[in-house]
């Protein structure tokens, strides 16, 4: 099994360490690098061979967007995962769109950390929740209002299965009692379901879900683009 070479920018030596430690305590990870500042990052990263970089956001007088631009316009297959605190919705956009691969909000659990560098590595788009819903009243509604779906949607929408499967129950005219005795949900989940598809779409109502799904190209074309997380 080839190990995922990792490169770890972060100019909080503790905290540096620390990913490093946790990285290296799993056999499909190898840090080949890291380090605080990125002078000539690309000539190291191509040197180390890596995979995927792990960049802080946030370094002290260093740009981190002009970062991840350099990176992908040399080394277009480094896969760059961004870690921050709490990313302002202006960064995310900015930061999806210059090639970020995924985010990692630093008060992620250790669990959810290695899934996410392990996903990106296997070539999934990552974004937590929270910051996938801040994407959509940007780029969702555009897609739709343009009649095309641009492949920033493609790559940055994330639906569950169970939410795709409540799409379609939508589609089909069940209401929520029914759709939880098909998918042997409570009614309360099914309400929790049909909240997020409506935020992660950018609409108002389960009509529009069901008005969607059977009449707009694009829509379609979006579900069928979107990347399925469990459940």
């Amino acid at each position: 099994m080839e190990k995922i070479r990792i490169v770890v920018v972060e100019d909080n030596r503790l905290l540096r360490e620390g990913i490093v430690a946790m990285l290296n305590e799993h056999v499909d990870f190898d840090v080949v690098d890291s380090f605080g500042d990125t002078e000539k990052i690309t000539l190291k990263i191509q040197e180390k061979k890596a995979h995927v970089l792990l960049l802080d956001i946030g370094l002290r007088n260093q740009n981190s967007l002009r970062i991840v631009k350099t990176v992908k316009k040399d080394l277009p297959d480094v896969k760059v995962i961004a870690m921050d605190l709490v990313p302002m919705q202006e960064d995310i956009y900015e930061f999806v769109q210059a090639g970020v691969s995924g985010f990692i909000v630093k008060e992620a659990t250790i669990a959810n950390f290695l899934k996410t560098v392990r996903s990106v590595a296997e070539g999934t788009k990552v974004l937590p929740s929270f910051l996938t819903e801040s994407l959509f009243s940007q780029i969702v509604t555009q897609a739709i209002s343009r009649a095309k779906v641009p492949a920033l949607v493609e790559e940055s929408i994330r639906m569950t299965k169970r939410e795709r499967q409540v799409i379609i129950a939508i589609a089909d005219g069940l209401a929520n009692k029914e759709i939880a005795q098909k998918l042997n949900l409570s009614t309360y989940t099914v309400k929790s379901h049909v909240h997020n598809i409506l935020e992660k779409l950018a609409i108002r109502s389960r009509i529009q879900i069901a008005n969607y799904a059977h009449t707009n190209k694009d829509f379609a074309e979006v579900i069928d683009s979107v990347s399925l997380l469990g459940e």
